[in-house]
């Protein structure tokens, strides 16, 4: 196992989580304010993380071809329920009175979005990016499969040759990504109720 390997990794967890979460949100407030797609939507991003993630990047690697891009892309569709369920869960969790209020105020939809409702749902939105985040380091393993690089190599290698060290120094390196990422996050969820909490003077 060499640094080179768990940079790649970091990079398909890091780039694939930045992806999911910029196309995630926005598509988690679509769901929210259109219910009719929104109920669509919501049964495609279920059917897609019904979908072995292998086969997607498989079925991905025939357009892209054997490269990181392929690992991303696949692991972005796969992590995208998460993000989208709780953003849309967050949003519909925000009190009746306070939206009243603040159409009372004469807030138009994106400054109570703004203003009122996502800073309320970001408690549900953090958790959904949590989940993301941590599913994403087991994921990014299959990348190497196409070509995307990352400690799966390592893995795989250990399975292949029935070296048991070189599987639980693969093993053990993940559960510390793992551990690592769902301990700070825990601390911004933690950390953030005060800081989103705040009104605006």
């Amino acid at each position: 196992m060499t640094l080179e390997m768990i940079l790649e990794h970091l990079y398909l967890v890091a780039a694939s989580c930045f992806f999911v979460v910029l196309l995630g949100v926005p598509v988690g407030i679509l769901t929210y304010y259109y219910p009719r797609a929104g109920k669509v939507l919501l049964t495609v991003v279920d059917l897609i993380q019904t979908i072995p993630v292998l086969a997607v990047m498989g079925i991905l690697m025939t357009v892209f071809g054997a490269n990181s891009l392929t690992a991303v892309v696949a692991m972005v569709l796969y992590l995208l329920l998460p993000i989208v369920r709780n953003t849309n869960t967050g949003l519909k969790s925000v009190p009746a009175v306070l939206l009243e209020t603040a159409d009372a105020m004469g807030m138009n939809r994106r400054q109570r979005l703004r203003s009122v409702e996502f800073p309320l749902a970001f408690p549900f939105i953090l958790t959904g990016v949590r989940i993301a985040v941590v599913t994403a380091v087991g994921v990014a393993v299959f990348g190497t499969f196409v070509g995307g690089g990352g400690l799966g190599s390592i893995l795989y290698r250990g399975i292949r040759i029935q070296d048991f060290d070189l599987i639980m120094k693969g093993t053990l390196t993940l559960m510390a990504m793992s551990v690592l990422f769902d301990y700070l996050l825990g601390l911004i969820e933690k950390r953030q109720g005060g800081f989103y909490g705040k009104t605006e003077e």
